[in-house]
C-alpha cells in the first residue's frame, strides 16, 4: 500500500475514526511553503515529478528529476496479452491497470529512492487514450495527490511523446520540427516553446502505426505489427513492389495511408487469385519504404520552410530503425540536427509524462480533483 507522509496506520476500521486520525497526522504542503522553503535557504529546490501512464496497454510510473533527469522509469508491458486477440482489447487493459498500476508506482518511487514526501507534484496522462485506461490513471493519481497534499498536473499524452526528446538531449530546446507517429497518431507539430504546439499536418484516416499492424496481420506476422515489420524487412527488398505514396492536394503536410494500406490488401489478394507466392520479406520491406518516404518527405518540407534547423521524432513508430536511419542520412545531408528518443522513451512511459508535466508545473498549471479522463483530447487543447 502507497502510504502518504504523516499516514498513521491504525488496527481496526477503515471508517472515520481512522480518517479523523490520519488527517491530524499529516502535514499539509502547498505551493506557498515550497516557495517558503526556497526563499530560506536561498536556492531553488529541485522539483520532483511522480508520473503515471495509463493511456492504452502499458501501465507506467516514474520520477523525474527537473524535467530532463529520470530517476526510474517501471513499466508493465501487457502486449503478450492482448497478441492472442491481434491487438488491444480496451476492457481487458483497463483491468489490467487496476491490477499493476499502485504496483508500479511503488516500484518507481522505491528505484528512485524517494518517498511521497519528497516528490514535488504528480503528473498523469488525461488523454487521449482508451477511456477506461486513462481512467485508473487518472483516478490513482487524484487519490496520491489528494492524500499527499501534492499538486496535480494533468498531461496531454502526444505532448509527452514531444517531450521524450528533452530527457536524453538535454541542450534540445524549442523552437523544433518533431514528427510524432504511433498507433494512434501521425502529426507534424512546430514547437514553439514548452506546452505551445502548432500542428502542422496529420493523418486524414489510419495513423502510420495503425497501417503497420494492419499490414502485419495481412502478412501473416501479427500483433505487434511495427517491431515485426521492421524485423523482417531487413531480409526484403524495399524495391521489389511500387506501392503508392499518397498525397493530400489540400494540404502538403498532411498524410495519408489508407489507400497504401488498400494496396497492399489488393497486391496480396491478386497474388492469390493468379496463384503467385508472396514474399512476406519483400512486402513488409516495399511497404515500410513507402510509410518511410512520405514521412521523411513531408518533414524535411516543413523544416525547410519554416526555417527551423532542429528537428526531432517521436511515439512509437519513431523506434522503428529504417525511420531513424532515413531521417539521419537526410538531415545530415541538409545541415540539420536530428534528436530522437532511445527505443524505450518512444513506447509508452511514464518518464516522458514527468518531462512534460514538469514544464507544466512550472508554468503554473494544476488541476483539480474534477480532472476527467478524455479520450479524443486534441494536441494543444487544455480542460
Amino acid at each position: 500500500m502507497i502510504k502518504a507522509p504523516g499516514y498513521l496506520e491504525t488496527q481496526k476500521g477503515y471508517g472515520r475514526a481512522e480518517r479523523t486520525v490520519w488527517q491530524a497526522g499529516r502535514k499539509k504542503r502547498t505551493d506557498m511553503d515550497r516557495t517558503e522553503e526556497i526563499e530560506e535557504t536561498g536556492t531553488a529546490k529541485d522539483v520532483l515529478i511522480l508520473a503515471v501512464e495509463s493511456s492504452c496497454d502499458e501501465t507506467a510510473a516514474s520520477v523525474v528529476k527537473n524535467g530532463r533527469e529520470v530517476l526510474s522509469n517501471i513499466i508493465s508491458s501487457q502486449i503478450a496479452l492482448h497478441t492472442t486477440y491481434g491487438g488491444v482489447v480496451p476492457e481487458i487493459a483497463s483491468r489490467k491497470h487496476i491490477e499493476k498500476i499502485n504496483q508500479v508506482i511503488e516500484e518507481a518511487l522505491c528505484e528512485a529512492k524517494v518517498s511521497l514526501h519528497d516528490i514535488t507534484a504528480i503528473a498523469v496522462t488525461y488523454g487521449p487514450g482508451l477511456v477506461g485506461a486513462l481512467l485508473v490513471g487518472v483516478s490513482t493519481a487524484k487519490a496520491i495527490s489528494l492524500a499527499a497534499d501534492i499538486p496535480l498536473v494533468g498531461v496531454h499524452h502526444i505532448e509527452g511523446h514531444i517531450s521524450a526528446n528533452y530527457i536524453e538531449n538535454k541542450e534540445l530546446e524549442p523552437p523544433f520540427i518533431c514528427l510524432v507517429v504511433s498507433g494512434g497518431h501521425s502529426h507534424l507539430v512546430a514547437v514553439k516553446d514548452y506546452g505551445e504546439y502548432e500542428i502542422l499536418g496529420r493523418t486524414r484516416d489510419d495513423a502510420a502505426g495503425e497501417a503497420f499492424d494492419k499490414v502485419a496481420r495481412a502478412i501473416g506476422l501479427g500483433y505487434p505489427g511495427g517491431p515485426k515489420i521492421d524485423k523482417v524487412s531487413k531480409e526484403g527488398n524495399a524495391e521489389a513492389i511500387a506501392f503508392p505514396r499518397a498525397k493530400v492536394a489540400d494540404s502538403v503536410y498532411d498524410f495519408s495511408f489508407s489507400g497504401l494500406k488498400s494496396a497492399v490488401l489488393n497486391y496480396l489478394n491478386q497474388c492469390e487469385m493468379k496463384g503467385i507466392s508472396v514474399c512476406q520479406a519483400d512486402v513488409a520491406a516495399s511497404f515500410q519504404k513507402a510509410v518511410v518516404d512520405v514521412l521523411v518527405e513531408h518533414s524535411m518540407q516543413a523544416v525547410e520552410e519554416y526555417g527551423l534547423r532542429k528537428f526531432a521524432i517521436a511515439g512509437g513508430v519513431a523506434s522503428n530503425s529504417s525511420l531513424r536511419e532515413a531521417f539521419v542520412r537526410e538531415c545530415s545531408r541538409r545541415g540539420i540536427a536530428f534528436y530522437s528518443p532511445s527505443p524505450i522513451f518512444c513506447t509508452d512511459n511514464a518518464a516522458m509524462i514527468g518531462t512534460a508535466g514538469y514544464y507544466e508545473y512550472c508554468k503554473g498549471v494544476r488541476h483539480g480533483y474534477d480532472l476527467n479522463a478524455v479520450p479524443n483530447l486534441r494536441l494543444g487543447e487544455r480542460v
